[in-house]
């Protein structure tokens, strides 16, 4: 049995949610919140599945269909890269590569993998179609930080200065503003 298994009680939450539309989903997602390593374990769908009484292939289903599950363990960190149109256009393949390489995952093939982690488990490098956020391309969100416009430089400082930290969060550097440009507005966020 997975020694993460017990962490949670599975059959607890089930019956909370038992009877509720999303039952199955709800489960899933506070399986892999209350996991360490942020994902579901294969006990762990097995006992989602006995809890609800439900077929393992259903809970298999959903668990594969919505991409924030996780089937693998995670990185305590995680940077995701958005690899939709605009910033594909403006670099996003190139600063997912040098990610991969700033992490020591030579062997990272952002063409076939749709997600990597590392050997130590402190990162987790993962790509996303869109955030939505295309006039700021290229869009790279590390843990919970959303960091718009990145520049490969940018990219060495945050990940350079969370390594040495070995902070919880990258601290954020922002985008250096070049003769003539002007300074952000506020005046929309004051609504």
């Amino acid at each position: 049995m997975d020694s993460r298994a017990s962490v949670f009680d599975v059959e607890a939450a089930a019956e909370r949610l038992r009877g509720k539309p999303g039952a199955l989903l709800g489960l899933l997602e506070e399986i892999q919140d209350s996991d360490p390593a942020r994902y579901l374990s294969e006990e762990n769908l097995k006992r989602a599945a006995a809890a609800l009484a439900v077929p393992p292939s259903q809970v298999w289903s959903v668990a594969t269909f919505y991409g924030f599950f996780n089937l693998q363990p995670q990185g305590r960190r995680t940077i995701t890269v958005c690899r939709g149109t605009a910033c594909h256009t403006r670099g996003s393949l190139g600063l997912l590569k040098d990610a991969a390489s700033l992490l020591g995952c030579e062997g990272y093939d952002p063409n076939s993998e749709g997600a990597f982690t590392t050997a130590d488990r402190e990162y987790t490098i993962r790509t996303v179609a869109c955030f939505g956020q295309c006039a700021l391309a290229p869009v790279v969100m590390i843990d919970d930080e959303i960091y718009s416009r990145m520049t490969p430089g940018r990219l060495v400082a945050v990940l350079s200065g969370a390594k040495k930290r070995g902070a919880k969060k990258a601290a954020h550097v922002p985008r250096r503003r070049y003769e003539g440009e002007a300074a952000p507005s506020v005046e929309g966020a004051r609504r």
